[in-house]
């Protein structure tokens, strides 16, 4: 059953990956227009994978020294290994491989849909998330694909488990190594996701300032040189960079699941693995429904709702993986309280946290578009405040980002504490997965945007007629609400996963709490409240810089080349597409490292504790700086937008060209770098940090005083410190062996009372007494319960070998179930129950373990028939003297739950002996 399970989840990432390549297939097989628009979209192409390999050439550099240092670094702990370089190196080849999927398929996309909206707007709106659903599926099939098949490897490799239980320090390992995949993911998209946000504004902004605010010519124009490095832009920040983003989001969620399911002891039919194979299970169900989610979205006239269609597929992708993760729960999970650091929960809580994940990435999408659509009162705010100028503009849809804020973060953090009570941390990591179980169907939703705002691009560029541009407008308006809903989604489920990553380090850091009140932790905290803003603005000041120099490369083509205006001359489009370029290489570079290097700085020099307060810090703020700059950003574009088709304002309506419409277009161009760079990279930087703090966590432990008791103990020179250390370390032992967690203030305190004489204890003897008597009682029940769950995984093996033997030839049965096979038929007379017998014999369990053999002792054992367990009183009556029999004894009929303490022998064992009856003494 276990590998039937491990292997089901590469299975279902190739059937993701099959249905991929059968949706992309017909994409390419719709009609790509005329040359002219062929020729427009194979600019938009060729600047795209101009740009990818630019961007791959660069990373490459990295991902080898990266790998390198990573191997050295695993050989330097018994928690790692040098493999985990290799793995690395996977993550970034699939999360460079994700971004191309999408890349390919949107640049194909593009022009077929432009082609297809001259029909009709049902055929446009087929083509374009048809083509996202590529992008989507690519995503989330090379997501389960890859991580499913490592895991089999390293669980392999490292000699992880048997077919009953998992070694808990090779599983440390193993995950350990996994996680250079999430670490190769995460790394090389936010370099695709900064790097991209870089190069797509740089080129809007431009092409915005001159064309559209100076120029005066429409958005799109053919004559704007930078026109076709913004469509560029549109694919390699809001698809390549958002495939790259999503994928490592996807990874990093489940990955965190599986560290927390290490800790957690279960007796299930899967060899201990339950918890940790249940996040990756829901991805791979949740991948295959999001394949039948993509069948609901249909429309069926020109005055159908696009919006209400996606809805429709995401909710019903959504709904039948929650009915799925139910079933899966309840057969996968045994039904018995389970217990993850000192917090119990059962499978029933598991599959609420799971609901409560999705239930807040709904809302949180619902929250992001009210803020963010057309026609709703956020973005008409906006509107209406354009009328009074560029500034007003500015300060409503700061203040839109701002009070934006206040909802998600309510609903997450309520998130939060509702899954934290239905199954502790691992609720909280298991509701971030059941979050992006539908990734596939997200992302499908989010990348059909960046393919019909090219669609619009084609239509524009290539003159087409009004209603197509009406068509790909709409689709493209849609698009600006389900991308800022998207990047709504991936921001709430980054912290649902950076806080399971968190939960994870502290773990593998050997510390249990991050205490505030030390003024190093405090100081962490705002350090790393403060990368956030600093990271931002890097980002932000490049995309400025780019679009400098975008701008006086347009002025320039329009000044020095005549009949550009006319159309009688052709703009150098690759000019501005190799500025986008060359811009977001080189500025990717500083927000990149920021990510990479502070958390190895901060580790290794103030050690875990300070470290987890500048998690703490960056998660916070990232958030809520994620949350601002999508939104704002969002409701800024969609504000622009909604002077497209006329809007009223004071009794008045207004359309492009007024000079409302002007001051929109600079809160566009200020709101641009907010939704499409910095802000979409604050859910990678939060992650990221996390993964690389958790990959450091085995080499600093006890760094900077915290993670190891050592660091503050005394200095153990005189008698007194040394006994007194003893005392507390055999203390700390034998309550840890039975299972009781520590309070150390309340030690500190009994100890403190004890010794001074004048202290009134705070419990009295009777009090005392009945702790010491209901704790004891506790235990006992936690043990006895603790062997039933040992025994019936133990029973289950032993009843699969007796069944197997059984239908060995010779092999016999009693009456009482147990098994026997005669070797050697003796001639003397049978003993009976009330006998006593000298016999030679060899005990072994199962899997040929022995555990008692007269041989050993050198003589034969001589007991009384009626006198030891009934599978020999039974047995030895069946052999004559002279015999040798094999006996295989169901655990019922050997020591059932009780077996002879510090044997091998678990409770509900069963047992092989070979038994030689010498001769029977009366």
């Amino acid at each position: 059953m276990k590998d039937l399970m491990m292997y089901m989840i590469p299975a279902l990432g190739l059937v993701g990956i099959l249905v991929m390549a059968i949706k992309y297939a017909w994409v390419a097989k719709q009609d790509a227009g005329d040359d002219n628009m062929q020729k427009l979209a194979g600019y938009i192409a060729k600047g795209a994978i101009a740009f990818l390999r630019a961007e791959w050439k660069l990373l490459g550099y990295f991902a080898v020294i990266a790998a390198v240092v990573l191997a050295w670094s695993g050989t330097m702990t018994e928690n790692s290994h040098w493999v985990i370089s290799l793995s690395f190196l996977i993550g970034a080849v699939f999360s460079a491989l994700a971004g191309y999927i999408g890349m390919k398929v949107a640049t194909m996309a593009n022009v077929r849909t432009t082609q297809a909206a001259r029909t009709s707007l049902a055929k446009a709106l087929n083509v374009s998330f048809t083509g996202g659903a590529v992008m989507g599926l690519g995503v989330a099939g090379l997501a389960v694909l890859g991580l499913g098949s490592l895991f089999i490897v390293f669980y392999q490799m490292f000699s992880v488990g048997t077919d009953a239980a998992f070694d808990a320090h090779s599983m440390e390992v193993a995950l350990e190594v996994l996680a250079g995949f999430s670490l190769g993911a995460e790394s090389i998209a936010l370099f695709a996701r900064v790097g991209g946000g870089i190069y797509t504004k740089a080129a809007d902004v431009g092409a915005d300032l001159v064309g559209k605010v100076e120029a005066g010519i429409p958005e799109d124009d053919v004559r704007n040189p930078a026109t076709i490095a913004d469509n560029v832009g549109d694919n390699v920040g809001d698809v390549a960079g958002m495939g790259a983003d999503l994928f490592g989001s996807y990874v990093a969620t489940i990955l965190a699941t599986m560290v927390l399911g290490r800790e957690v002891l279960v007796a299930d039919q899967v060899g201990g693995l339950s918890l940790i194979l249940l996040p990756m299970i829901i991805a791979g169900m949740g991948l295959i429904f999001s394949i039948v989610g993509t069948l609901f979205v249909r429309i069926s006239n020109e005055n159908s709702s696009v919006q209400k269609a996606l809805n429709m597929g995401n909710w019903a992708s959504m709904i039948f993986t929650l009915i799925g993760s139910y079933f899966l729960i309840n057969w996968l999970v045994p039904n018995e309280t389970l217990v993850l650091r000192g917090t119990e929960f059962t499978r029933d809580g598991i599959f609420g946290a799971v609901l409560l994940g999705l239930i807040v990435g709904a809302l949180m999408s619902m929250v992001t578009e009210f803020y963010t659509a057309m026609g709703k009162r956020p973005v008409m705010s906006i509107v209406r405040q354009s009328s009074t100028g560029h500034a007003t503009n500015i300060i409503g849809g700061l203040a839109v980002g701002m009070e934006s804020t206040v909802l998600p973060i309510i609903i997450l953090a309520a998130g939060i504490f509702g899954a934290f009570e239905l199954a502790g941390l691992y609720g909280v990591a298991i509701a971030a997965a059941g979050m992006m179980a539908t990734t596939a169907m997200q992302l499908a939703i989010d990348a059909f945007g960046p393919i019909a705002d090219n669609a619009g691009g084609i239509a524009e560029m290539s003159g087409l007629p009004a209603e197509v541009r009406e068509r790909t407008d709409n689709l493209d308006a849609v698009g600006n609400t389900t991308a800022a809903s998207g990047k709504g989604f991936a921001i709430a489920s980054a912290a649902l996963t950076s806080l399971a990553l968190f939960a994870a380090f502290v773990g593998i850091a050997g510390i249990d709490a991050i205490d505030i009140y030390k003024a190093n932790v405090l100081a962490g905290l705002f350090v790393g409240a403060m990368i956030p803003f600093i990271f931002s603005a890097l980002a932000i000041a490049a995309v400025g810089r780019a679009a400098m120099d975008m701008v006086n490369e347009v002025r320039r083509q329009f000044r020095e080349i005549p009949g550009i205006m006319e159309y009688k001359a052709e703009p150098e489009y690759e000019k501005c597409v190799e500025i986008s370029t060359r811009a977001s290489l080189r500025e990717m570079v500083a927000p990149g490292a920021i990510a990479l290097l502070v958390p190895i700085v901060v580790g290794f020099i103030f050690g875990p504790e300070v470290l987890g307060g500048l998690l703490a810090g960056v998660t916070v703020s990232g958030v809520l700086m994620g949350m601002f700059q999508n939104n704002a950003g969002g409701a800024w574009d969609n504000a622009k937008k909604s002077f497209e088709k006329g809007v009223e304002i004071n009794g008045e309506t207004y359309y492009k060209g007024s000079d409302p419409h002007k001051a929109a277009v600079t809160g566009d161009t200020v709101g641009d770098p907010f939704k499409d760079t910095s802000g979409p990279s604050m859910n990678i930087l939060i992650k990221l940090m996390s993964i690389v703090a958790l990959i450091i966590a085995p080499h600093i432990k006890g760094v900077g005083g915290a993670g190891s008791s050592s660091s503050s103990a005394p200095s153990l020179s005189s008698i007194d410190q040394k006994m007194s250390y003893s005392i507390g370390l055999d203390i700390s032992q034998n309550v840890a062996e039975a299972g009781l967690e520590l309070d150390l203030k309340a030690i500190s305190r009994g100890l403190e009372d004890g010794i001074n004489p004048v202290a009134i204890p705070l419990l009295t003897e009777d009090e005392m007494q009945a702790a010491f008597e209901e704790f004891q009682a506790q235990m006992m029940a936690k043990q006895a319960k603790q062997a039933e769950a040992g025994a019936a995984a133990t029973i289950a093996e032993g009843q699969e070998f007796m069944a197997a033997e059984s239908k060995k030839p010779g092999m016999q049965k009693t009456a009482s179930g147990m098994l026997y096979e005669v070797k050697v038929m003796g001639k003397g007379p049978k003993p009976t129950a009330t006998d006593k017998v000298s016999v030679n014999y060899t005990g072994t369990l199962i899997d040929g373990t022995v555990f008692d053999s007269s041989y050993d002792r050198g003589e034969p054992a001589t007991f009384p028939l009626n006198g030891v367990i009934p599978g020999w009183t039974e047995g030895l009556q069946l052999m004559p003297v002279g015999s040798t029999f094999r006996f295989i004894i169901p655990g019922d009929l050997a020591y059932g739950n009780t077996p002879p303490p510090g044997s091998p022998i678990q409770p509900g064992s069963v047992l092989v002996f070979e038994v030689e009856l010498l001769n029977i003494i009366k």
